[in-house]
């Protein structure tokens, strides 16, 4: 169920504080933490405290919040002093993502080419 925490959700159990993260943010609909993968020097996922599948849905469903994940992920980038930095959603296993619980990666500390991927 969208917006509803799920119980094998490993995002919902990080929220849940059942899974320990290395939190850098957190408001009351997100939480920004270290990714544990990490695939730039400075690697933050920001996550909305609800449950939604990938950023489309959260966009249908609750577009504040994807805009507080934005906003979030513009704090996280001048937290972290970046000049330069990128703004990820990856949205179905095609795209790369793994974890189904929608989550910006804030990625930066180093140059990104283009096309990515």
């Amino acid at each position: 169920m969208a917006g509803a925490a799920k119980h094998d959700c490993l995002f919902c159990k990080i929220v849940g504080g059942q899974i320990p993260a290395t939190v850098v943010r957190e408001t009351e609909t997100t939480v920004a933490f270290r990714d544990i993968n990490p695939q730039a020097p400075i690697h933050v996922l920001v996550i909305p405290k609800v449950h939604h599948r990938d950023v489309a849905s959260l966009a249908v469903a609750e577009p504040a919040i994807l805009a507080d994940v934005v906003r979030e992920a513009g704090e996280v980038a001048a937290e972290e002093k970046l000049d330069s930095y990128r703004i990820v959603f990856n949205t179905g296993s095609g795209a790369g993502q793994t974890v189904f619980h929608a989550h910006a990666h804030v990625l930066g500390g180093r140059g990104m080419q283009w096309p990515p991927g």
